[in-house]
C-alpha cells in the first residue's frame, strides 16, 4: 500500500511540472489557446475538475492528470480533454480503460467554482474562468461541459508495458508510456513524450 501511495505522490509531483498546454501540442491555428491543467494543481487541497456521466451525482472519474481544452462559445461551449493515468497493476489498467472506453453516451467535465475563480498559476493571476474563453461572467455555479474529444495517456510498469505492447492493440484515443518515462525528472521536456502527445489531438488527423 505504501508503494502505491508513494507512486501516486511521485506521479502527481511530476505532472505539476507540466505546463497548462500538454507537452508536444502546438497552439491553435486560430490563435486561441484554451488549454488549462485541471489536475493536479499546486494546492493539494484545492477543489478540482472531475469527469462524470450525465445525471450521476456519485460516480466520478478523477484522473491522475487532467488537461481541459475549452472551446465553442458561451452559448454552446464544450471541452476536449487529455487524461493521464498511472496504472500500478494490470487490473488497475483494465478498470481505468473501462472508464474511457468508447460509448454511445456522453461524458461531462465538471469545473467547480473555486477552481474557476483561482489564478491560472502562481505567476499568472488571471482567473481560470476568464482563461477558458467560454464564460462571459464570473461563475456562481459549477461549469458542466460536454466532452467532445477524449485522449488518455496510460503509464505502466515496465513489465506490464512490454507485455501490453507485444500482445494488445490500443484504441485510437489511447497512448502508452513506461512508468519510468512519466516519473522521470522533467518528463514533459522528453522529446519522445512530446512526439507521442503531439498526436493526441483531432488536428493530427488533418493535413
Amino acid at each position: 500500500m505504501q508503494e502505491f501511495r508513494a507512486l501516486d505522490t511521485l506521479v502527481r509531483t511530476r505532472l505539476r511540472q507540466w505546463p497548462q498546454r500538454p507537452p508536444g501540442l502546438s497552439a491553435s491555428r486560430a490563435g486561441r489557446d484554451g488549454w488549462l491543467r485541471g489536475r493536479p494543481v499546486e494546492n493539494p487541497n484545492a477543489c478540482l475538475p472531475f469527469l462524470k456521466l450525465p445525471g450521476s451525482d456519485r460516480l466520478r472519474t478523477l484522473p491522475d492528470g487532467l488537461w481541459l481544452n475549452f472551446g465553442g462559445t458561451p452559448v454552446e461551449p464544450y471541452v476536449d480533454i487529455l487524461a493521464v493515468e498511472a496504472c500500478s497493476s494490470l487490473q488497475n489498467l483494465l478498470d481505468k480503460r473501462s472508464r474511457f472506453a468508447p460509448s454511445t453516451h456522453s461524458m461531462l467535465a465538471v469545473c467547480p467554482v473555486p477552481w474557476l475563480l483561482a489564478a491560472v498559476t502562481p505567476s499568472d493571476p488571471t482567473p481560470r474562468w476568464k482563461a477558458t474563453g467560454v464564460l462571459a461572467h464570473q461563475p456562481i455555479a459549477a461549469l458542466h461541459l460536454p466532452v467532445r474529444d477524449i485522449r488518455v495517456l496510460y503509464a505502466l510498469k515496465q513489465r506490464h508495458y512490454e507485455g501490453f505492447a507485444e500482445s494488445q492493440l490500443p484504441h485510437p484515443h489511447e497512448y502508452f508510456v513506461p512508468m519510468e518515462a512519466l516519473t522521470a525528472e522533467a518528463a514533459h521536456e522528453d522529446p519522445r513524450i512530446q512526439a507521442l502527445l503531439s498526436r493526441a489531438t483531432a488536428r493530427a488527423n488533418f493535413l
